[in-house]
């Protein structure tokens, strides 16, 4: 019979894709990891990884495992815990956008983890997306929802942009009075080949013929440009409202919103731990809903 702990370990470096980093999850020796996968491997007469550059990589009969270990996984989650939130325990991988994940959720990660002092969790907060499908992340949150029939998705919370510059700009450009002043403005956006999701083209939405004069991949790189003076920026509101050298411009005709969606692998959607991320992502977008949705219309799409 297998043991489950030797389980628990090769499911930790199937994910990390390290000897080395599944021991740091786990608080164990790497020599110890690497024993209980070679014992693992050893009972069932398979190889379950092979190395690489890049780490740690599933054999063809490891991905397999992984398949099937999930499902352990979440029983044993499910039946050896309490019914509580208090008693989730674990390492959850949390992705999200570089500026929803460090301006909304890592302020409200503190309370989290001291309400559940057994979980730990791994913000990855980019300029893109880890994928819940490929394993990449337990909990992957988007500005579309995706389409795989192995995933759960559910709509997290809608969110406002609008267009904003810095007073030096403004006084030396002019503030822009309609839409169609625009075109004569300097524009901070992203760079158009490297755009990891469609719902981040912006200025297309706003006027087709405006003149981008800096572009980044990086959302907060953008914000401190528009600090700067580089230009006008659309930006999160949860984002600007929080910069004194920002002011909105037009606010009553540029008005876009988008969406976050949050999905996780069907495999794992019961375990205790990904259940209690998922309540206090829904928790934290509710108590924070005046700076997502900070303006009194509600809508979809955009407002010219």
């Amino acid at each position: 019979m297998l043991d489950w702990d030797d389980l628990r370990v090769f499911l930790t470096c199937a994910r990390t894709g390290s000897f080395k980093e599944g021991a740091a999850r786990l608080r164990i020796d790497p020599t110890t990891v690497a024993r209980r996968v070679q014992r693992l491997e050893d009972e069932l007469r398979i190889t379950l990884f092979v190395r690489s550059p890049r780490g740690l990589q599933l054999t063809a009969a490891g991905a397999e495992l992984l398949e099937a270990s999930q499902g352990v996984e979440t029983a044993v989650d499910r039946l050896g815990v309490a019914d509580t939130f208090t008693a989730a325990t674990g390492v959850v991988r949390l992705s999200a956008s570089e500026g929803f994940g460090g301006h909304v959720l890592a302020p409200a990660v503190p309370a989290l983890l001291d309400s559940r002092p057994g979980l730990r969790l791994e913000l990855v907060a980019t300029a893109g997306f880890l994928s819940a499908s490929s394993r990449e992340a337990d909990i992957a949150v988007t500005l579309a929802p995706p389409t795989s029939s192995r995933l759960a998705v559910q709509r997290l919370t809608d969110y406002q942009l609008g267009l904003y510059g810095a007073p030096s700009y403004l006084a030396a450009a002019g503030r822009p009075e309609q839409v169609e002043d625009l075109k004569s403005h300097h524009l901070v956006g992203y760079i158009d080949d490297l755009l990891y999701a469609a719902e981040l083209r912006y200025l297309s939405d706003i006027h087709p013929d405006l003149k981008v004069r800096v572009t980044s991949s990086s959302i907060r790189a953008q914000l401190e440009l528009a600090v700067a003076g580089a230009g006008l920026c659309v930006l999160p509101h949860f984002m600007a409202a929080a910069s004194p050298g920002l002011e909105p411009v037009l606010p009553e005709t540029v008005q876009l919103t988008r969406t976050f969606w949050i999905s996780t692998h069907r495999d794992v959607q019961e375990s205790r731990r990904i259940r209690v991320v998922r309540d206090w992502l829904a928790d934290t977008v509710a108590a924070q809903r005046d700076r997502l949705m900070p303006s009194p219309w509600i809508g979809v799409g955009h407002s010219l």
